[in-house]
C-alpha cells in the first residue's frame, strides 16, 4: 500500500504537501552556504537543499584547499568570515604558528573547512539542511503577457526515492552546474560563444560546445603515518597508461610532482597544514589531470540537449566521475607500481598516498568533481571579457556603480580541448589574462524572465567570462549577495529585477562585504562602508595611472599569492588638493549631496575628511 501510494505522488507531484520557506537555496556549495547565511540573517526561514548525500562545501571540503585569489586585500565578506573561523581553529591547536600553516585561514585540510561550514550553519537557527535531495522538477506560474513568471514548488527525490516538494518565496540556485536554473525554463548557454558575440579577444574564433576541462583536486600527503597506498581504480587499464613512459625515459618529464611544467600532479604552494597537499593539473604540461571533451554530457546528461532530466543527469554524471576517477587515480597507480616506468619516477611517486584522516567515507578520494563550468545563466547582464579590462587611463579595472562583489583572479581556462596524443599532445583552449580586481555587477544573479529566482553560481556569464568569476571567493560573495538580495526581493513585494541595488550594497557593505577592491582600509575600519560607497560610485577611480605592465601586483608572496595592486589605495590621510576636490564635488553633487556639507579644499582636509562628511550627508538625507 504504501508503494503503491509514493508511486502514485511520483507520477502527481504537486498533490504533494509542501515544506514552506521564505528562501530556498538549491545546492551545498560555499555559495550556497553563504546564501543561506545572508538571508537567514536578515530573518528569512531558509531551507538549504543538496543533491549530495555527504559534505556540504562543495569543491572547499572536496580538495581544493589552496584558494584560487591573488591578494589578501580582495578577501571579504562571507569567505573572510569563513577564512577567519578557519585561522580561529587552527590557533587553538597551533598557536602562534597558525597563521603561515593555514595562510591567514585561506589554506585549510578539508576536515577542518567541512567542520566550520558546519558549525557555521548550526548556529543559525533559521536555516534548515537537507542532504541527498536531488532536483526532480519545477512548477512555475503561467507567464504574463512579457512573458514574465514565478517558480511556486521545487520537487525533490531522496536517495530512497521518496518525494519532497517545497515552496519558497524567492529560489536560488547556488549549484555549480545551474540545474534550478534549467529546471525553470531560464535560457542558458553551454560551451563557448565566437569572438564576434561579445567582442572577446580570448575567444573563440567560432563558437562551439566546448566546456573547460574537469580533474579531481587530490588530497595527499608524503607523511608516512598519514599515508594511505593509492590502490588500482575499478576498470583500470595499464595500456591506457603506458604512453607516459618515453616522456618520462627521454627527460621530457624530470619529475611527477611539482608546481609548474612539465610535472604532471601539480602540488598547490604554500603546503596545507599536517604535511597535506591540495593535487591539480598542470596548466600547458605534456600530461593532464583535466580531460576536455570527457564532460560534454556534464551539464544536460548529454551535449546539446536542453531538457531537464534528473535520471539522465545522474546517469551521464556518474559515468564522467568514473572516467576522470579512473584517469586521474589509474595514472598514478601506473606510475607507482609498473615496470615499465623508470625506477626514479616509481620512487618518487610512491612517497605520495592519500591522507588517512580525510574522506574517510570514501577511502581517501575526494566525493566531488572539480566542476570548473557546467551551465551559464543568460540573465539580466552577461559578464564578459570586457568587465575585467581596465578603465581608460587608470589603474582599476572598469568601473560597475552596480557592483555587489569583487574579484581579483582573473579570466583563467585549463582548456576545453585536446590536440595530439595524450600523452605528449596539448590542451586548446587555456586562457590565463593579467588583470587588476574588477567588480561584479548585480545583473549576473538575475534572470530574464523568473522574478523570484537569483543564480550565483551558474550566473549570467560568457565563457571567458565565467572563467574570470568561477572561484570560490568570489562565488561566496556572489551566494551573500543573493541571500540579502531573496530577503529584499520579497519582503518589498518586487521582483528580483527590480530589487534596490544601492540598498543591496548597503547592506553589504554593512556585513563587511566589498563592492570595490581597496588595498588600504579593511572592512574592521570605521571608514570601510563609507569608502565602499564612495567608490563603487566612482570616486576612487582615477587615482593613479596604469601599470607599466598590465596585471601588475606587488610583490610575490608565494605561488600564486601577491602583495596588494598597486595604485589601489585610498590614502584616507592625504591632503585633499583642489583638482581631486572639484571632481569629487561633482560627483557628491550627481549624488544630491549639497556643497555645504562637504569638507573644504586646497589642503585644508584630507581625503577621509571629504568622503565621512559625504557619508555623513548622505545618511541624513
Amino acid at each position: 500500500m504504501r508503494t503503491g501510494i509514493l508511486i502514485f505522488l511520483l507520477a502527481v507531484p504537486w498533490l504533494l504537501r509542501a515544506e514552506e520557506c521564505d528562501t530556498l537555496v538549491y545546492g551545498g556549495t560555499p555559495a550556497g552556504i553563504a546564501a543561506a547565511l545572508a538571508a537567514a540573517s536578515d530573518g528569512d526561514r531558509v531551507l538549504l537543499v543538496q543533491a549530495e548525500a555527504g559534505r556540504v562545501g562543495g569543491l572547499v571540503t572536496n580538495g581544493l584547499s589552496s584558494t584560487d585569489f591573488r591578494t589578501f586585500e580582495s578577501l571579504t565578506g562571507a569567505f573572510q568570515d569563513f577564512a577567519d573561523r578557519v585561522l580561529t581553529r587552527y590557533r587553538e591547536e597551533l598557536g602562534g604558528a597558525a597563521e603561515k600553516a593555514c595562510f591567514r585561514g585561506t589554506q585549510a585540510e578539508p576536515k577542518v573547512n567541512l567542520r566550520v561550514f558546519e558549525e557555521m550553519l548550526a548556529e543559525q537557527p533559521r536555516i534548515t539542511l537537507h542532504r541527498g535531495w536531488a532536483l526532480d522538477a519545477v512548477k512555475r506560474r503561467t507567464p504574463d503577457a512579457a512573458g514574465m513568471f514565478a517558480l511556486e514548488e521545487a520537487r525533490f527525490v531522496d536517495a530512497s526515492g521518496a518525494p519532497h516538494a517545497v515552496s519558497a518565496r524567492v529560489f536560488i540556485d547556488a549549484t555549480y552546474e545551474g540545474d534550478l536554473l534549467a529546471a525553470s525554463g531560464e535560457e542558458y548557454a553551454v560551451g563557448r560563444e565566437g569572438r564576434e558575440v561579445h567582442d572577446e579577444p580570448r575567444a573563440p574564433v567560432s563558437g562551439d560546445g566546448q566546456l573547460q576541462a574537469y580533474n579531481f583536486r587530490l588530497m595527499m600527503t608524503k607523511e608516512a603515518a598519514n599515508r594511505l597506498p593509492v590502490q588500482k581504480p575499478a576498470g583500470y587499464d595499464r595500456e591506457e597508461f603506458a604512453g607516459v613512459v618515453p616522456l618520462l625515459a627521454d627527460g621530457r618529464i624530470k619529475a611527477v610532482f611539482g608546481y609548474t611544467p612539465p610535472h604532471i600532479f601539480k602540488a598547490q604552494t604554500p603546503p596545507l597544514p599536517h604535511g597535506k597537499w591540495d593535487i591539480n593539473d598542470v596548466s600547458h604540461s605534456l600530461v593532464r589531470l583535466s580531460l576536455p571533451g570527457e564532460n560534454l554530457a556534464w551539464p544536460d546528461g548529454q551535449a546539446g540537449a536542453r531538457a531537464f532530466s534528473r535520471s539522465a543527469l545522474a546517469e551521464a554524471r556518474r559515468a564522467i566521475f568514473a572516467a576522470h576517477l579512473r584517469w586521474n587515480v589509474g595514472l598514478l597507480y601506473f606510475l607507482q607500481n609498473d615496470d615499465a616506468v623508470p625506477a626514479k619516477f616509481r620512487e618518487e611517486t610512491s612517497q605520495w598516498g592519500w591522507c588517512k584522516d580525510e574522506f574517510v567515507e570514501s577511502g581517501g578520494l575526494p566525493e566531488q568533481l572539480y566542476v570548473r563550468e557546467a551551465r551559464r545563466m543568460k540573465g539580466a547582464y552577461i559578464f564578459t571579457e570586457k568587465d575585467t579590462d581596465y578603465a581608460p587611463d587608470d589603474a582599476r579595472a572598469v568601473l560597475r556603480r552596480d557592483a555587489i562583489a569583487i574579484c581579483d583572479y582573473g579570466p583563467n581556462c585549463h582548456g576545453t580541448g585536446h590536440e595530439g596524443p595524450r600523452f605528449g599532445g596539448k590542451h586548446t583552449g587555456e586562457l590565463y589574462k593579467p588583470v587588476a580586481a574588477y567588480q561584479i555587477p548585480y545583473g549576473v544573479l538575475v534572470p530574464r524572465r523568473a522574478t523570484n529566482l537569483l543564480v550565483p553560481g551558474a550566473m549570467s556569464a560568457s565563457h571567458v567570462g565565467f572563467c574570470a568569476l568561477r572561484f570560490e571567493p568570489a562565488w561566496m560573495s556572489l551566494g551573500q549577495a543573493a541571500g540579502h538580495a531573496a530577503h529584499q526581493s520579497h519582503s518589498a513585494g518586487l521582483p528580483v529585477q527590480r530589487v534596490s541595488v544601492p540598498a543591496l550594497q548597503a547592506r553589504l557593505h554593512a556585513a563587511g562585504a566589498a563592492t570595490l577592491y581597496v588595498s588600504d582600509v579593511a572592512r574592521s575600519s570605521p571608514d570601510f562602508a563609507a569608502l565602499q560607497w564612495w567608490g563603487t560610485a566612482g570616486g576612487l577611480h582615477g587615482l593613479a595611472p596604469p601599470p607599466a605592465k598590465l596585471g601588475e601586483r606587488g610583490a610575490l608572496i608565494v605561488g600564486q599569492y601577491f602583495h596588494a595592486f598597486p595604485g589601489h589605495a585610498a590614502e584616507l590621510e592625504k591632503p585633499l588638493d583642489a583638482a581631486l576636490a572639484g571632481r569629487w564635488r561633482a560627483l557628491a553633487g550627481a549624488l544630491g549631496i549639497a556643497p555645504d556639507k562637504l569638507a573644504a579644499a586646497g589642503g585644508q582636509s584630507t581625503r577621509g575628511e571629504f568622503i565621512r562628511a559625504a557619508w555623513s550627508a548622505r545618511k541624513q538625507r
